[in-house]
């Protein structure tokens, strides 16, 4: 169904239509609005004996998820920024455990200073958590990953996250066009659950682990996250069958046919970088834009043959490693090692400084080294380097 309707609550009708059975919420800006809107879902009586579950803490949040799920209940949570890392340790065990938890994280800034707007700092954190990272490009993307998340889960048995750009997402008013219940049914089916704590057959999960069997065990969850090279492809393909729309995917090009320079780029910042590509192809330029919709894991192949006919690589980058630089980039120089494109980093858009095509459209025309600040106040850069 077609409705204008706010990000944050399409993803709660979303959610619902999933049937979650256990839902832990804590608010936290920008992902409060869906919890609430889950909320007053719950409260109608939409979702039967869903029980909604008011938690002291985003940690007793991803906590109660682990016990929830592990006891064989569909199992749905939310969170942002400093929320992702105050439940890291949880983040950890539910991947460890090979839980399959949805949970969709708005992402915004982490600090200090404070700083509620977004960027990707708070997914790129713990992108090395064991969760399957799926990013939305917008609000109509944001909605479908959710169905496809809970089937990924449920598949793989491994925990899944939905990274949605706050703020620029959770709270845009846009048109969507809302699966219907027949829908999501014909893709999802009733979650059965391949482990299950039940008193009248008492187990252990989650034991220590000695020496001779932790990599083991490491190996196993690496060998799902490959699974899900080929379980996502054909899983969204499914739901473009039922709903007759594009979904998710690995990555996604835009005009990259015959493109010399290609930007890479995740989120939302697409819409206006694809924008600048249609300009620029206008001029005669041979410019094109890969959309990488999956980050964990990483598409490696994908994103190679996808660029394989780029000179000049630029990678968008929403959050960065002081240190060493952007974050994505690495990923992508992992994919063209042996080939001869230049790759470039460029960070911008940092605690939700706007990318406009203003500043896209310079740094197409301007040199790029290693590593470029988008839009840096060199005058205050220098000022400070000067005291």
């Amino acid at each position: 169904m077609l409705r204008q309707i706010e990000g944050s609550k399409a993803v709660a009708e979303t959610v619902a239509l999933c049937r979650p059975e256990v839902i832990a919420a804590y608010p936290i800006s920008p992902q409060t609005h869906i919890v609430e809107a889950l909320s007053r879902i719950v409260k109608a009586g939409e979702l039967g004996s869903c029980q909604y579950v008011n938690v002291e803490s985003e940690f007793a949040a991803m906590s109660l998820s682990i016990g929830a799920s592990a006891a064989g209940a569909r199992t749905y949570t939310a969170t942002s920024s400093q929320g992702l890392l105050f439940m890291a340790e949880a983040l950890y065990n539910a991947s460890g455990l090979g839980l399959p938890i949805v949970m969709t994280l708005a992402n915004r800034a982490i600090g200090a200073p404070i700083n509620i707007w977004n960027d990707h700092s708070d997914a790129m954190s713990q992108r090395d958590s064991g969760w399957i990272q799926l990013f939305a490009e917008d609000n109509q993307e944001a909605a479908d990953l959710h169905v496809v998340a809970f089937r990924l889960a449920e598949s793989l048995s491994l925990p899944v996250m939905v990274c949605i750009d706050g703020f620029v997402l959770t709270h845009a008013m846009e048109r969507v066009d809302l699966p219907e219940r027949e829908q999501v049914d014909a893709f999802l089916p009733p979650f059965e659950p391949r482990q299950v704590l039940d008193p009248a057959d008492p187990v252990t999960i989650g034991a220590m682990v000695g020496p001779e069997a932790f990599t083991e065990v490491r190996y196993f969850m690496h060998a799902k996250q490959m699974r899900a090279l080929e379980e996502i492809p054909r899983l969204c393909g499914e739901l473009e069958a039922i709903v007759g729309r594009p979904v998710g995917g690995l990555v996604r090009g835009y005009r990259t046919a015959g493109a010399e320079t290609v930007v890479v780029a995740l989120g939302s910042v697409l819409g206006t970088l694809k924008d600048v590509v249609d300009e620029r192809r206008e001029q005669g330029e041979a410019v094109g834009a890969l959309a990488v919709k999956c980050f964990r894991p990483w598409p490696l192949d994908a994103v190679r043959d996808a660029l394989a006919g780029a000179r000049r690589v630029i990678v968008l980058e929403k959050a960065m490693a002081p240190g060493v630089g952007g974050v994505a980039g690495q990923n992508v120089r992992l994919a063209l090692s042996g080939r001869p494109a230049e790759v470039h980093e460029v960070v911008a858009g940092l605690g939700g400084r706007p990318v406009t095509k203003a500043n896209l459209r310079r740094m197409l025309d301007e040199p790029l080294g290693r590593l470029t600040f988008l839009d840096l106040d060199t005058e205050l850069v220098a000022e400070v380097e000067a005291r």
